[in-house]
């Protein structure tokens, strides 16, 4: 398959006439995975168009933080001003997520470069969703960078959340495994939520939606700490479920996702459960780890690592569950559901806003 461009890479050409102006104050959501095709970071690439197209003047970074470094899930950063442009960079993951009025009075417009993985668990999309709301109740156009669906556009798992289970792992109700661009997102949000909104969505050209992510020619660069590679993103529409519950989802490890473990788990008697199941296009191999930080940190685990045989065929999100399952059929007297707070839900358990919806007799249903 041909190579992807993105909206970056021809931005004179894709950014809307009507928002041409050296006068127009600019603010920008980015992330460290805010890059072209050659590695240049969205930042640089609107400094050469500053004082041309628009005239920067507001920094906003996702959760992770604008420069990526917040590692683990649920941890907050503060806003700052930028070191060499003398800007604000707001905090979207703190004391606020949404956009405040007093943000937005400087700039006039603004514009999201944010990747997403095609989960619907993964917030950033959510940011948007959050962006999108402040800059219509503020009269302030948006615009959008669109980007490929790195596991594809075609493949859907997971039912929308039920009305009473929306959270910021899922503020509108979307499958898990949603099969959309965030491009695609943001007019779904604009037709469903915010029609009153002001959006613009710069195109990709020669994007294909049975593409995965390896087929663009696109690089990789890890949008969140503990997304590190395609594999990782394949898996975590399954396996993110774990954060919901006490086994380890490998965060701490060099596969976050990929490994899953506890203590208390025979990771030999696990992995023969599992195969028992005969899943599409996996491989469960038993293993032994030793997070560094987060569940059973500096403890020996022994688990399972996923390894993908047939990414066409796999289907994360009944794997993830089907693993939970098992896993709570093999040590019931170990095995818990964590409890709230998560996400900035203080009632829910956990698994329920990541689901969905209600346990069924303590078990997941999809």
């Amino acid at each position: 398959m041909g190579k992807v461009t993105l909206p970056l890479e021809r931005l004179a050409d894709v950014w809307p006439i009507s928002l041409h102006s050296p006068k127009l104050k600019l603010g920008a959501v980015l992330h460290p995975a805010s890059v072209n095709s050659q590695l240049e970071h969205t930042l640089a690439v609107l400094l050469e168009k500053n004082g041309n197209l628009f005239q920067l003047g507001a920094l906003f970074g996702p959760q992770h933080g604008f420069d990526g470094t917040t590692q683990d899930n649920m941890i907050e950063w503060e806003g700052a001003v930028h070191p060499k442009l003398g800007v604000p960079v707001h905090s979207l993951y703190g004391k606020h997520r949404e956009p405040t009025e007093a943000m937005l009075a400087p700039i006039d417009a603004l514009f999201v470069d944010l990747m997403d993985v095609g989960s619907r668990y993964y917030t950033f999309i959510w940011t948007l969703f959050l962006c999108m709301k402040a800059c219509q109740a503020q009269g302030k156009p948006i615009l959008v960078a669109d980007r490929p669906n790195p596991i594809n556009g075609i493949d859907i798992e997971g039912s929308p959340q039920e009305a009473d289970h929306l959270s910021f792992v899922g503020l509108h109700p979307i499958p898990i495994r949603h099969a959309k661009t965030i491009g695609e997102l943001a007019v779904q949000f604009q037709k469903e939520i915010f029609p009153d909104v002001e959006l613009h969505v710069l195109p990709m050209e020669d994007w294909d939606r049975a593409m995965w992510w390896d087929e663009t020619g696109l690089p990789w660069v890890l949008p969140s700490p503990n997304m590190p590679t395609l594999d990782s993103a394949v898996v975590y529409p399954g396996m993110c479920l774990f954060e919901g519950c006490n086994v380890s989802e490998g965060r701490g490890t060099t596969r976050p996702f990929e490994m899953f473990g506890a203590p208390w788990i025979d990771g030999l008697v696990l992995t023969e459960a599992l195969a028992a199941l005969q899943l599409p296009g996996v491989h469960f191999r038993p293993l032994s780890f030793e997070p560094t930080f987060q569940k059973y940190a500096r403890q020996i685990c022994q688990g399972a690592q996923i390894h993908v045989t047939d990414r066409q065929a796999y289907r994360p999100v009944q794997a993830g569950i089907q693993i939970l399952k098992t896993i709570q059929e093999l040590y019931p007297q170990d095995f818990a559901w964590k409890p709230p707070p998560y996400e900035y839900e203080e009632e829910k358990l956990p698994v329920e806003i990541l689901i969905g919806r209600p346990l069924v007799e303590g078990s997941l249903s999809c």
